[in-house]
């Protein structure tokens, strides 16, 4: 495929039309960790870019550990050149950068539907699992939810502080869903609310959660599962920017107190044939039960996908709704797979256990296979919270636990791709690995 297309390079011209002072444009993708890479580029060149120049940045860019540096995996970062490899503008990304102090523009890149698609680009991996849906006649249609923290703008030795009332200047300590938080912290989840609609961003609800400066944010249903990702990727990264303007630091971190719930990442998915009938209400919800039955087999061996880093396994069976085994429930929160109640047309699965920390693409995938894989083998769930409170399947609850689970299973390796699951599953482990290379206060403070 062509990384250029007139009405691309349409979209650069009308950019330029309407925001004069930009001069530059952040090109930008998702790494493993979660975390945008790229470059910055004069918007001249963007346009010649979009004009059919090619685009290009190190493959190896998308390996980084979540600290930014290279590991050793196979043969990738020291036996292979560090070579290029080409990118491609993701058309209708294309959006001004208000939180910065300089004008400046943002527009998505990636490799798939390049000529070449690098086999472990998250995007890239999201992008096989959904054309192999379309090709079986199964449309998703995808809608995230993201919980984040608001923290104080400045450290306590390294430390998170709660974030200030704006009224009292004390710490935030109203309850959950209290509307007040809402009213008192208005003006900077007005600004990210705002901010996330200038980027194309479908915002919904807002939601005060329980934590101290704990809120939520509901993203508008999508048939365009890669734009859905593009959201959740997206408005991280906003959010986190409008946050520093406004004097706060906001954060997805799974597990930022450990007295207080963690944040997740819930996604909800329905189904549909090319009619756009419901498939998973077809034959009386029997493929519902058989789609919850594949994602809950799945589900253990995902889990350095769903809680990517050490932190977000102290998440798990926390203060509430945040399950500690793979189970499932009508209108449950306290299960990993809950369905909402909704009408036949309505009818879908939220996915409630990946930490707001998760890498959106990877997540959505490994959602998508296990809900294909269920559809495939036409298996009966294990019974539902709803009848059996202690029914639920056990997971990995530390990280080399999950990596040895999620590398040598076959139907993971077949429907995210053998190439990814090494690739990813060595990151992590190098990435737990770095973790634990360093002596903090508490083993002092134990064992000296």
């Amino acid at each position: 495929m062509k990384s250029h297309s007139p009405a691309l390079l349409a979209e650069v011209r009308t950019f330029r039309q309407h925001h004069p002072e930009v001069r530059y444009v952040d090109l930008i993708a998702l790494d493993i960790p979660g975390h945008f890479y790229g470059k910055r580029y004069p918007i001249e060149i963007l346009e010649k870019v979009a004009a059919g120049s090619p685009l290009k940045l190190p493959q190896n860019a998308i390996l980084l550990g979540a600290q930014g540096g290279l590991f050793k995996i196979g043969d990738y970062c020291f036996n292979d050149g560090d070579p290029d490899a080409n990118r491609r503008l993701v058309p209708g990304t294309l959006k001004p950068v208000s939180w910065e102090s300089q004008p400046l523009g943002q527009m998505l890149i990636t490799s798939d539907g390049t000529e070449a698609p690098i086999e472990f680009e998250p995007r890239e991996v999201l992008a096989k699992v959904i054309e192999r849906l379309h090709r079986k006649g199964i449309h998703p249609v995808v809608a995230f939810e993201l919980e984040f923290y608001l923290f104080d703008k400045k450290l306590d030795n390294g430390l998170a502080q709660f974030a200030r009332d704006p009224l009292s200047d004390d710490a935030d300590d109203q309850p959950n869903l209290h509307i007040e938080r809402l009213s008192r912290f208005s003006e900077v989840l007005d600004d990210m609310a705002q901010t996330a609609k200038d980027q194309g961003i479908d915002i919904t609800v807002i939601t005060a959660e329980l934590g101290p400066g704990q809120f939520e944010i509901n993203f508008g249903h999508l048939d365009d599962g890669l734009r859905a990702a593009d959201w959740a990727a997206l408005f991280c990264r906003s959010t986190r920017g409008v946050a520093l303007k406004q004097g706060y630091r906001a954060s997805f971190m799974a597990k930022p107190y450990l007295q207080f719930p963690g944040s997740g990442m819930h996604v909800h998915v329905s189904l549909y044939d090319g009619a756009g009938n419901n498939l998973l209400a077809a034959h009386q919800q029997q493929p519902l039960r058989h789609a919850v039955a594949g994602c809950l087999e799945l589900l253990p061996h995902c889990m350095p996908i769903f809680s990517p880093n050490h932190n977000a396994f102290r998440r798990l069976g926390g203060t509430v709704n945040a399950a500690t085994r793979a189970c499932w429930g009508f209108e449950d929160r306290d299960a990993c797979v809950r369905i909402p109640e909704s009408d036949p047309r309505n009818l879908r699965i939220e996915h409630r256990l990946a930490s707001a920390d998760a890498n959106p693409y990877l997540v959505l995938a490994a959602i998508l296979a296990g809900l294909e894989h269920g559809l495939e083998i036409r298996q009966e769930p294990i019974a539902p919270l709803n009848e059996d409170r202690s029914s639920g399947t056990d997971f990995p609850v530390e990280m080399l636990d999950a990596v040895r689970a999620m590398q040598h299973h076959a139907v993971v390796r077949d429907k995210l791709g053998a190439e990814f699951v090494d690739v990813y599953c060595e990151n992590k482990r190098q990435d737990h690995l770095a973790f634990q290379q360093e002596i903090n206060a508490r083993e002092y403070r134990w064992f000296l």
